[in-house]
């Protein structure tokens, strides 16, 4: 999406909604909701290097004059890579510059949909079969989740633990297990 101009990019990037979540999950809408997820932050990073360097060496952005003029607009995009993954913000305004609709994408929920097939991923590896969480399926799971964002656990912990819980549960719906880190 290098050279899609920021304005558009709600042609490019839908957004799903699950009832068991309350974030979205955002998708490239021409590979649709399932194959359509994506990754961004330092994984996605890895493609970008010669770009930062070509960045860096344009005048445009890292001369004195920085200062852009011009007319007042009712709604705004604006997209930028941040340390933890791309950021988006779309804002819209009435006449009397009051914020009217506001809708942000940031780097957690645009990582949302692999993290969460992950999770899932790793859940059912470890604890197909089993009848009791045990640490390391804790852990495993845990990994999975830090693996697309760092930081979501420290932002989320208390006292230096990753909040986390696991319930276990059999083909009927019995809760088998449950445990809390």
């Amino acid at each position: 999406m290098d050279d899609v101009d920021c304005q558009e990019y709600l042609q490019h990037l839908g957004e799903e909604v699950k009832s068991w979540s309350y974030m979205k999950f955002p998708f490239l809408t021409a590979l649709g909701k399932e194959n359509g997820w994506y990754r961004v932050g330092p994984l996605a990073r890895l493609n970008t290097a010669e770009v930062i360097r070509d960045l860096l060496l344009d005048s445009d952005i890292t001369g004195d004059d920085l200062v852009v003029k011009g007319q007042r607009q009712p709604e705004g995009v604006g997209i930028i890579e941040a340390p933890r993954g791309t950021l988006i913000h779309h804002y819209r305004v009435n006449e009397d510059d009051l914020i009217t609709m506001a809708n942000l994408i940031v780097s957690t929920t645009h990582n949302n949909g692999p993290m969460n097939r992950a999770v899932d991923q790793v859940a059912k590896t470890y604890m197909t079969g089993q009848r009791e969480i045990t640490e390391p399926m804790m852990n495993a799971v845990e990994v999975a989740i830090r693996a697309y964002d760092p930081c979501l656990s420290c932002a989320t912990h208390a006292y230096g633990q990753m909040p986390l819980e696991i319930s276990l549960y059999d083909a009927t719906g019995k809760l088998l297990s449950q445990r809390r880190k």
